[in-house]
């Protein structure tokens, strides 16, 4: 069985309680990356992923309350996901192929996700690393 890094999300004391009226808990909510896989859990969705299908990785931050908050948020501009459970720092993770996520059906497909996960610059190490 291959090793697995997790990744628990930071939660800011303001983004829990929109969050846990989404099932969005530190129990619920986790970014594990194996040598093949990619992982994200966020309360209700998920994203799945082979870990050649990382394009590249950048962190970032400074994301808007109303942006952000409560459920997995979908971007108009280039509709990618965003699991955020704080406004201050997360990693951007862009992906080779457009991934499923927020629709069951498959259709609406992301082209990278943004965690806001506690330890952004491990986990950008971890998905840099081969």
């Amino acid at each position: 069985m291959p090793a697995t890094n997790r990744f628990d999300f930071a939660f800011a004391p303001a983004y829990r309680l929109p969050a846990l009226a989404f099932g969005v808990t530190p129990r619920t909510t986790w970014v594990d990356v194996t040598e093949s896989h990619l992982h994200i859990r966020f309360g209700l969705w998920s994203l799945r992923t082979g870990r050649d299908n990382v394009a590249g990785v950048t962190q970032s931050g400074g994301y808007g309350f109303l942006k952000t908050a409560g459920p997995a948020h979908l971007s108009l501009a280039d509709h990618g996901v965003t699991f955020a459970t704080n406004g201050d720092e997360g990693v951007c993770i862009e992906f080779r192929e457009p991934v499923k996520s927020l629709d069951p059906t498959g259709r609406l497909r992301h082209p990278g996700a943004t965690v806001t996960v506690a330890d952004p610059r491990g986990l950008a190490t971890a998905l840099q690393r081969r």
